[in-house]
Parts: C-alpha cells; structure tokens; sequence
C-alpha cells in the first residue's frame, strides 16, 4: 500500500509531464475503495475545488474521519474561505511583508502583487521565508497570494486554488515542490472583575428552536458566579469582543458555513476555553464525517450509505423503502426526509444535490422515542428519552411551515438509564472530543444504535435538568472552572 496518494476529481486531471505517483480519483477515495482503513496514509487532495459541500471539501473531511494525514485540512479549508478568519492570521505577517517585498528590490511597478505558492515555496528567492510562514498557517497545496501597497505592502488575499488553473511553466514548478515536499516528513499544523473569570454565552434571542431556553441561560449564569466566574450573554455583534473574555460557552445552533464556528475558532485562536470548540463543530454538524468516524470505530449505527449524484437511480437495489436521506448540515430534525417511493426518492435527492454533492442516506428505524444522552468531560451528564410528534416519524415535525412541532419527553437518572445506551453514547461522544455533547440513539430488539451526536445539545430548563436540577447547571460552569484553572496553571 502506498504511503500517500494524491487525489484529483477524474484520473485524467493528472497531466502526462507530472511524475508517475499514486493518483486516485474523488469517487474512488470517498467510496473507500481499497484506502478507507489505511493507517498513517497521507492524503495530497488536490480537488478543483474545496467550497463546502463540494467533492474536494468531502475527500478532507473524510480523511481525517479515516484517520489519514491530508492537506488541506478541513480547518484550514473553513479558515481560508473567510476573510474574517484568515484575516487575523495574516495581520500577524504583514511587519514582515514590507520587509521582505520592498527591502530586498522585489517591489513591482504596480502596487499590486500576486505570488503562488506551492508547498510552502515560491518563484522568488527573496519571499522564501515569508512563503514558509504563509504556508504554516494554512496548509494548502497550492495558494495564490495577493499583496496590495497602500502605505506600505500588505497581504490582501489568499486563497487555495486549483493546479489546474496554472500555466505549462508553473505547472513544472508545482509539480517539483510536490515531489519535494513528499519527500519531507509530516508536520502537523500549529495550531477588571471582582471574579476570577470572565465568561461569554453566545446565543440568539431569536432564534426559534435555541439549545437553551432562557431560564436555562439564567441559570447557568448563576451557576457560574457560584463558582466564581462572571457570565454575560452576548450575541453576534459582540464579535469583537471575544478577546476580552477567558470563555466562550455557545448557546447558539452551530454549522460550519455561520458566524458561531467563527466565534469558536476566533475564541481558540485568543486562547480562551470555549465550548463548542471548532473541531467538535466541524466533526459533529456534519452526518456524512459522523458516519464515517463511527462506522470506522465499530459504533453501531442504522445501516447506512453516502450518495453521490446519480446513484439515486439505482439506491432501491441497496436499500429498501422506506429510507431516511439527511443533508450533512441540518439540525432539530431539519434536512432530514422520508422517501417511501422511487419517485419520493427522486424528489428528494432532486432537492438535495442543489445544496451538496453527498447525501447520507439510512435505513428508516421506527422507535416510539429517541434516547439522548448528555455527555460532559467524558461522562453521562443527563439522560432523556424524546416522543415522536403525534402523527409523525420523527421528534420535530417542520410540515407546518415556520411552527414547529415536537413530542413529549421522559427524564431520567443517569443510573436508571439501560448500561448499554450509556456505554454506546459515550462510546460515541468520545470520538469527538472531551466537551459538552448530545448523542441520539434508538433501541430496537437488534441493539442500540447511534443516529447522531450533537455537539450544542438542547438543555432546556425543566426538560434536561428534571432530575438534576441546579446541580447539571453547576457541572457545565464546573468543567468552565477546571479547565481555567488547568490553563492558568501551565
């Protein structure tokens, strides 16, 4: 088996003059053909585009499900597609820029420059270093970078572009630092209050179906002072503000392509202690990584399978009806649909496929409730079981346009819930990190099996706390406390 493997959209996109290497298709690679178990495999995805919900977005995000070593990685694909994000990386180089374009006679005749970058290196000599840095801060194969004059040399843009949009001459140059750096080692990415601590809650007042209702938020702002932290609610504009704070605690609905993965990633950059942090958004917001993460660990889940366009036609053969087809991204039963037919079917992936290029689909598991389980630190926190809504199949029902159904709900003790519920959600949650999550899961007389593991999990006063009271709210300010207390101590 190779070492690495270089994967492209079609077989054909690699040309003729590049050095023989081991080169795998998209389709290929997602479908795990003869790569998915690979240990230590190092993954070059050159896809022609790394957009969100794209082909070359998937390959990233299910190697590192695969455990396999890729550039891009799926954080420095997300850092790069916003300006907000990157832009505070590249403020850090630009007393370098000046520098290292005007000082050393690089300086054009134009205030504009534009440099590509392949593999950390560079046609100039002179902007060796400042490449090197570049590329330390978003491992991308192949980066085009944009330099503006305006009172001096500055970074005004970087983005990860196709090798394909490159001429015969750069084409050489790409294909030598490629040959380079695969003969280099891995290297991993870098990565006034009378209260000891200062926490922020992010949350939307209104948003329609929030994780934490507000006596919940109350709540948890009064349990965090009894432990010694002051906590404030702030929202969106607070953006600004984040570096002010020693925590983020996010009450808010995540997704990847949205403001609250910018505030995590933004908290972690500053160095605050923040839940939800950025890897457990980009791990748990999207189904089709989830999956695989879980299938790759043996945890038990509804049979299911990643859909590509056109291969709808022939899903009956594989899986009966009725069947479930989930969009990566939806929340509270969102994206989720039924498909009892082949024209259902049809329907649905017709819709689908215009917002991404996978689909998950699952084989449909009727239960009269779902189980969830939360999990702080690595250990059950609370248990519920949710109803289904009177007359439909799942626990939110969205048929009524903007009003929003759901069933009722059954609060347990964390020791009356069965062991093997528990010891499957924790089984799950701990591949996703040591955080806060909520993992789904439905009994049937076959076993117990994960649907999904929610890393903004729903805690609503009188729902989730019936049992534990002010004593859950304390534990979530707890974990707050520990982990500022760890830090402070490094």
């Amino acid at each position: 088996m190779a070492e690495h493997i270089i994967i492209v959209d079609k077989a054909s996109d690699w040309p003729d003059e590049f050095p023989p290497l081991p080169v795998v298709a998209a389709k290929d690679y997602l479908a795990g053909t003869n790569h998915s178990s690979s240990a230590n495999l190092r993954v070059i995805n050159l896809c022609r585009s790394y957009r969100y919900g794209r082909l070359g977005y998937y390959c990233s995000l299910l190697a590192e499900a695969r455990g396999h070593r890729v550039i891009p990685s799926v954080r420095t694909i997300q850092d790069l597609s916003r300006r907000s994000i990157y832009g505070l990386m590249t403020r850090e180089l630009d007393e370098q820029v000046e520098a290292a374009i005007s000082g050393q006679g690089l300086s054009p005749d134009t205030d504009h420059l534009r440099v590509w970058v392949f593999f950390g290196q560079c046609p100039f000599p002179q902007l060796s270093g400042l490449v090197k840095q570049i590329f330390d801060s978003f491992r991308a194969p192949l980066l085009r970078v944009d330099f503006k004059h305006k009172g001096g040399w500055r970074i005004t843009g970087v983005r990860a572009v196709s090798f394909k949009a490159l001429e015969a001459e750069q084409r050489l140059l790409f294909a030598q630092s490629l040959k380079g750096y695969l003969s280099r080692p891995w290297r991993k990415q870098k990565a006034g209050s009378s209260f000891k601590y200062e926490l922020a809650i992010l949350h939307d007042p209104k948003e329609k179906l929030p994780p934490s209702d507000n006596d919940a938020l109350k709540r948890f702002i009064a349990a965090a002072r009894e432990l010694g932290m002051s906590a404030e609610l702030i929202r969106k504009k607070d953006y600004g503000r984040i570096a002010e704070y020693d925590a983020l605690f996010i009450r808010e609905t995540t997704s990847i392509d949205h403001h609250t993965f910018r505030f995590s990633r933004r908290a972690q950059n500053e160095g605050l202690v923040v839940m939800d942090d950025p890897d457990s958004i980009l791990r748990c917001t999207n189904k089709v990584f989830l999956e695989e993460l879980l299938r790759a660990n043996r945890v038990s889940t509804p049979r299911s399978l990643i859909l590509r366009k056109g291969q709808e036609k022939d899903l009956h053969k594989q899986m009966s009806f009725p069947m479930i087809l989930k969009i990566p991204d939806g929340s509270f039963s969102r994206g989720v649909y039924k498909a009892e037919s082949k024209k259902q079917l049809r329907d649905i992936c017709h819709r689908l496929f215009k917002e991404s290029d996978l689909i998950l689909v699952q084989e449909y598991m009727y239960t009269e409730f779902d189980w969830r389980v939360g999990v702080l630190d690595r250990e059950p926190l609370f248990v519920c079981k949710y109803l289904m809504t009177s007359g439909h199949w799942q626990i939110y029902s969205h048929e009524k346009g903007d009003e929003t159904e759901s069933g009722g709900f059954e609060t347990l003790a964390v020791e009356d819930a069965p062991s093997k519920v528990l010891k499957t959600a924790l089984r799950a949650a701990n591949l996703v990190g040591d955080g806060l999550y909520g993992v789904d899961l439905k009994q049937t007389p076959d076993g117990v099996f994960v649907i999904e593991v929610n890393d903004n999990p729903s805690i609503d006063s009188g729902v989730e706390d019936l049992k534990l009271g002010d004593e859950l709210y304390r534990k979530v300010m707890a974990s707050f406390r520990r982990r500022l207390d760890q830090q402070r101590t490094k």
